[in-house]
């Protein structure tokens, strides 16, 4: 779902509701083709950003097995028909996560990815206090995709009541596939090349002020970006914009990245109209978090045909593909 009139800090029930449908029908394409067990089989747990080593970790199915190890009893957030009903929820606890990938020592929080293009973040602290658990299974059995699996994010609310006041049933986290410390470094790849951030504030600086189209924790109203064109950075990556048709942008979750439905940008779009890659926001021209989908993002400004402007707004924007 596009937000394109602004978001709110937290979704609404409402919200909620229409996009765990909307993410349960976009993930029916994997489960008709496959069966529950390939699925988790095939299903990796990614740790990137602002680790001890900096370098991505990525944990295959029989790995997260080995680590889960941890056993939380607590009611589901997200169990509309029976709302007290306790759950066994078997899965690795983030604290161990924590201890085993470490962080550098300014980092606050970590913010948890979905397959759908959700996330959330949380305090490093309370990470620590509480058992908050990454569950790989629900009394005794793998988590449906329609439950929040195969990787579902747990709150203690039995045992901790107190922490729903912090975190709501919106931070219960389904097809969780990421796991970020802090943010990370800016870089978007374009064939062979790599930009980071200093190549990028090369480039001639846009600011949109406007409401933003992406999905969760961005202000509502007006809000202001800060960054580059899309043609100015594929210019900067030697790419002729003569002798493509489209662009593919590919961003961190996994919705992002499948070829069925690309996010693709007609070189008419990209000459013409301001699609710009933001890297900074607000007033203060602050760097996007992991926390809003950073750092690195890709929004549309108003001049922008609305078969383009109607796309999904990406965030956690990684990779450019040129189309011939």
């Amino acid at each position: 779902m596009v937000c394109l009139g602004g978001c709110t800090e937290r979704p609404t029930d409402e919200q909620l509701t229409v996009w765990r449908k909307e993410a349960s029908d976009r993930n029916a394409e994997i489960v008709t083709e496959k069966s529950q067990n390939n699925q988790q089989r095939e299903w990796n747990l990614i740790i990137q950003g602002q680790t001890a080593t900096g370098k991505t970790q990525t944990l295959n199915w029989s790995q997260l097995q080995d680590l889960a190890t941890a056993n939380l009893n607590t009611i589901d957030g997200n169990n509309i028909i029976n709302p007290q009903k306790v759950f066994n929820f078997t899965g690795i606890a983030v604290k161990s996560l924590i201890k085993k990938f470490g962080s550098q020592k300014d980092i606050t929080e970590i913010t948890f990815v979905c397959y759908d293009a959700y996330q959330v973040t949380i305090k490093i602290e309370d990470l620590l206090k509480y058992p908050i658990i990454l569950a790989v299974a629900k009394d005794g059995e793998p988590i449906p995709s329609d439950q929040g699996g195969p990787i579902y994010l747990i709150f203690p609310y039995t045992q901790h009541p107190e922490i729903r006041q912090k975190y709501d049933e919106g931070m219960w986290a389904f097809y969780v596939t990421h796991v970020i410390f802090g943010t990370e470094p800016a870089k978007v790849s374009i064939g062979n090349r790599e930009l980071n951030l200093a190549d990028l504030d090369q480039l001639p600086q846009v600011n949109l002020t406007q409401n933003v189209g992406y999905r969760v924790w961005w202000p509502s109203g007006q809000v202001q970006l800060h960054g580059v064109r899309l043609r100015d950075v594929l210019s900067l990556a030697g790419v002729n914009l003569n002798t493509i048709a489209s662009v593919v942008v590919r961003g961190k979750p996994a919705v992002y990245r499948r070829n069925a439905e690309p996010i693709e940008l007609v070189t008419e779009d990209i000459l013409k109209c301001d699609i710009v890659l933001a890297t900074r926001w607000g007033d203060e021209k602050q760097r996007i978090p992991a926390k809003m989908g950073g750092p690195v993002t890709l929004a549309f400004g108003d001049d922008c045909p609305s078969r383009t402007k109607n796309q999904r707004w990406v965030t956690f924007v990684e990779e450019l593909i040129p189309q011939l």
